[in-house]
């Protein structure tokens, strides 16, 4: 299998890294951070313009790419920049739901999120479900022509400027069940639609959102009426892809500026980059990051496989992932000493980041244990993949 890059992606990531590097600089993030709406919306148009949004969705639906390599380039380079925009929410999550599952009518809202008209986002997790997909307690009961939406979803990315949720709510079955959860398009603004935002740890904003008594019409309904369990998991998966690239490239940035930090702080008389005790740390902390590159490049390829290869190629690159990047984020700023936690240097900065994403859509255990049962449900019955 060839695992070049294309001219396209080539150029899509050279442009992007570009422009992150010229104008995506830290104090203007952190700038931005710090606003109200936790991204701005400047960066998002700009965005758009360059074709960053328009990269992660299938020509069908209104984009140019989609595949596994595209949404690991963007990511990887949104992740050198640390960008706050909310391209995983919409672009990514969303998308892949309205896109799988959705019918044309539905379906034609896409052109406006690759265009970066709309901001969609995805309302899924919700408090006390521990990662796991099934567990949705938020429910949809039918009251005539229409649905009646009730329940709580929790960590909502940009949920108080986005257009559109894509909300999942259990129809039918048992909390914990995979039959019965059904998803919908509940528009922002819907009476009974009210939010309570939060700043995160590593810049930004989420919010929990309530649904109390939301009245939708059929058309709400994303797809068919209790099959939303796939739809999810090949939201999600895109979007754990998403985040371990963003990850990567995280961990390129913080790597880069320790080794230049290494090279230029001196002490007796002599760069600290010369003592054989840190050169052997940054050289096994090189090869992990190789490992997590390799994790990633193998579930980019792994994305349009069978379900069983595809998910497990999933949950071995997040698991490592969360290993990699909480120790890039420990050395690197070991490495550096006391500046490394300063506010101004960007070191502290990435070291937050990587730590969160291995919490974004099940941590490095959820996934070990994930990757397992995989395994062994197919050992069990090989027809299961």
């Amino acid at each position: 299998m060839n695992f070049e890059h294309t001219e396209e992606r080539r150029m899509l990531a050279d442009s992007l890294n570009r422009f992150i590097a010229e104008q995506y600089h830290v104090e203007t993030r952190n700038r931005t951070a710090a606003t109200e709406q936790g991204y701005s919306t400047e960066m998002w148009e700009k965005f758009a313009e360059l074709g960053v949004i328009g990269a992660l969705l299938r020509e069908e639906d209104g984009g140019f790419g989609g595949g596994g390599f595209d949404i690991a380039v963007v990511f990887e380079a949104l992740g050198r920049g640390l960008v706050l925009e909310p391209v995983l929410g919409s672009a990514v999550l969303a998308a892949e739901a309205i896109s799988f599952a959705g019918n044309a009518e539905q379906k034609a809202v896409l052109e406006e999120i690759a265009a970066g008209a709309t901001i969609a986002t995805f309302a899924h997790d919700e408090p006390n479900t521990h990662y796991e997909l099934a567990r949705v307690q938020t429910t949809a009961r039918r009251e005539g022509d229409a649905w009646v939406l009730d329940g709580v979803k929790a960590v909502v990315q940009a949920a108080e400027q986005a257009n559109v949720f894509v909300v999942s709510a259990r129809t039918s079955g048992e909390v914990g069940s995979e039959d019965g959860i059904s998803l919908f398009l509940v528009p922002q603004g819907a009476p009974g639609v009210s939010t309570r935002g939060t700043p995160t740890m590593d810049g930004g904003r989420v919010a929990d959102v309530t649904f109390a008594n939301v009245q939708l019409s059929e058309a709400a309904l994303l797809g068919e009426e209790g099959k939303g369990y796939a739809t999810l998991e090949r939201a999600v998966g895109r979007g754990i892809l998403a985040l371990c690239a963003e990850a990567v490239g995280a961990m390129e940035a913080a790597k880069e500026a320790t080794l230049d930090y290494l090279r230029t702080r001196k002490q007796f008389g002599v760069p600290i980059g010369s003592f054989q005790a840190l050169q052997h740390r940054m050289a096994d902390l090189l090869l992990e990051i190789e490992q997590a590159r390799s994790t990633v490049i193998n579930a980019a390829a792994a994305l349009d496989a069978d379900r069983v290869t595809r998910e497990r190629a999933l949950s071995a690159a997040k698991m490592s992932i969360g290993r990699i990047g909480t120790l890039v984020a420990e050395e690197c700023i070991q490495l550096h000493g006391g500046i490394g936690m300063t506010w101004e240097l960007p070191m502290a900065h990435f070291a937050k980041r990587l730590v969160l994403i291995d919490h974004q859509l099940g941590d490095e255990d959820h996934h070990l244990e994930r990757y397992i049962a995989l395994g062994r449900a197919v050992q069990q019955d090989p027809a299961t993949a």
